[in-house]
């Protein structure tokens, strides 16, 4: 199965302003067929991406139903919409256990991808007893700091792909935190996750498009 590499542009000024030179790199690899990027950009920039046919998730969906929520986003919007599915829980952007729980049987009954963020092997088991498509684990203290969690704590993901994988073998994991190089891929792949996701090592890298065929395993 191709490794998975799910991009979160968060609102950093640089994914806008690189925008097209992000969505054409993300083609090249996808065609290439050697991975398998999905792209997480400010949702209002999230249908102009998609319509480039790139696979795009929103950053975060509320755990509400249509009706009179005002500036939130329902799960049936971001289907309806054309996305793919969504990051859920990211550290920036917590939720309760409910409401985890609520927008991933929502998404599953809406046949759309749910990536569920935690922060350790204990969470990392009870996101996967929901039955989410992903789990990436993600340590908070190494998000952003160019250190990778698969160097820094090889454990958290060793143990949480062991924890998912024991309660739901269907649950595929991914690495967060300090991911930004093809070693750090191929190092993640090793100790038994899917794929990766990432931001800032791409977002805010000097040629993002480059950096990103880069951490695929694209040649310059």
């Amino acid at each position: 199965m191709k490794p998975v590499i799910i991009l979160n542009f968060k609102a950093y000024r640089e994914g806008i302003l690189r925008m097209e030179e992000i969505v054409e790199s993300a083609r090249e690899i996808n065609e290439s067929g050697i991975a398998e990027v999905y792209l997480a950009p400010p949702l209002l920039y999230a249908l102009k991406i998609s319509e480039n046919g790139i696979p795009v998730l929103a950053q975060h969906t509320d755990a509400i139903s249509y009706g009179s929520h005002t500036g939130r986003i329902p799960p049936e919007m971001i289907g309806s919409a054309g996305l793919k599915g969504s990051l859920i829980n990211h550290s920036e952007r917590r939720l309760t256990l409910a409401d985890i729980e609520f927008i991933i049987s929502r998404f599953r009954e809406l046949e759309l991808i749910s990536v569920v963020c935690t922060n350790n092997i204990s969470t990392s088991r009870s996101a996967s007893a929901l039955r989410p498509d992903f789990v990436a684990i993600e340590p908070p203290e190494l998000i952003g700091s160019g250190i990778p969690v698969s160097k820094a704590e090889p454990e958290i993901v060793e143990g949480s792909v062991r924890a998912v994988k024991d309660v739901n073998p269907s649950v595929r994991v991914l690495c967060g935190a300090g991911i930004s190089r093809y070693e750090d891929l191929t190092s993640a792949l090793e100790l038994g996750a899917e794929g990766v996701l990432l931001a800032s090592g791409v977002i805010r890298a000097k040629n993002p498009g480059e950096k990103l065929k880069e951490l695929a395993g694209i040649e310059p």
